[in-house]
């Protein structure tokens, strides 16, 4: 106990004394202290008093499908730092392989009596993953936001970038460019920002995006630079990726076939993520306005946990093509 109550006190800068009385629900201490106490407890893994869990700690669980993709720490700094601006800490959640599940990071969170749950891709936005653990969220009515893409079933509020519009602003340029041999590599054909993707370019394009202008691939330079490699063996002239990694290994794929970018084969990512603009050539990118984004989601989750929040919508946010070096005439 006493080991306990000097390291809750060192984290919060306060004596033990101030702890104890806390735990044992003594005046005399402020409701900020209290409440960076109780905190600190939850960050450092100890239980609560008995008397003392009812309360929802002011934690929030941030999960990020996983940090190699730069947007995905990019989504975290924005919501940690708005997280903490309202008085919350943020409890990382990713995923590795071997790893704890997702289900399981919402059970740990659920003994931590989190105060909110917000999601940056993850099995939700796979239709054919499993979806239990967000009915559990959604029946203890915990306040939950998700990004970039909506559960159908389930009614939690979401925050996404407007995928038809990013295929769109894709589209247009090439088109403009010349191009009319366009491909795609998109993530799983399940996971369902890759199927908003697809149907716009499909009522862009119709007939003349061909099934072997479409691949599927993981969210990965090595996964991207195979399925470019299928494309470009079909003959597209360009090429429009659903990420920035993606794009990067269709521009290795490009260069692996003896050809240039974008002399031979335009490429397209998405996200506009950190560094795009200094690998050779710039790459040509959509940019996911993840700051306004940020803002929405935390104003969604607070307003949940005040009891102040409006039926559950998704909020679609319009991306920006940001045009750099590897994208040009049709040759």
């Amino acid at each position: 106990m006493s080991q306990r109550l000097a390291e809750v006190a060192r984290k919060v800068g306060v004596s033990e004394a101030t702890v104890s009385r806390v735990l044992n629900e003594k005046p005399g201490v402020s409701q900020a202290t209290r409440t960076a106490v109780l905190t600190a407890l939850d960050v450092l893994g100890y239980e609560r008093p008995t008397k003392l869990r009812g309360e929802r700690a002011r934690l929030v669980g941030l999960f990020l499908p996983e940090l190699q993709n730069p947007i995905f720490p990019a989504f975290g700094e924005v919501l940690g730092g708005a997280l903490a601006q309202n008085g919350y800490t943020p409890v990382l959640c990713t995923q590795t392989v071997g790893g704890i599940s997702e289900a399981d990071y919402v059970d740990l969170l659920l003994q931590q009596q989190v105060s909110g749950v917000v999601f940056v891709g993850g099995q939700y936005s796979q239709e054919g993953a499993s979806h239990e653990h967000y009915s559990r969220l959604m029946d203890l009515k915990l306040p939950t936001v998700l990004v970039n893409a909506p559960i159908s079933e389930l009614g939690f509020a979401t925050v996404s970038t407007d995928d038809s519009v990013a295929t769109q602003q894709a589209w247009s340029h090439l088109t403009q460019l010349g191009h009319t041999r366009i491909g795609l590599v998109l993530g799983p054909s399940d996971h369902v920002p890759s199927q908003r993707k697809l149907a716009a370019a499909l009522a862009i394009a119709g007939d003349a995006l061909r099934p072997e202008y479409i691949a599927h691939s993981h969210y990965s330079l090595e996964a991207g630079q195979a399925a470019a490699t299928r494309l470009i063996a079909a003959g597209v002239t360009a090429i429009i990726c659903a990420s920035d990694p993606i794009a990067l290994g269709a521009v290795r794929a490009v260069r692996r076939a003896g050809l240039r970018v974008p002399e031979d084969v335009s490429v397209i990512g998405f996200d506009d993520s950190a560094l795009m603009n200094c690998v050779e050539p710039p790459l040509t990118t959509v940019r996911q306005p993840i700051e306004t984004m940020g803002r929405m989601v935390i104003e969604l989750l607070v307003s949940q946990i005040n009891g102040t929040a409006s039926a559950p919508d998704e909020f679609l946010f319009e991306p920006e093509l940001v045009v750099r070096g590897s994208t040009g005439p049709r040759a």
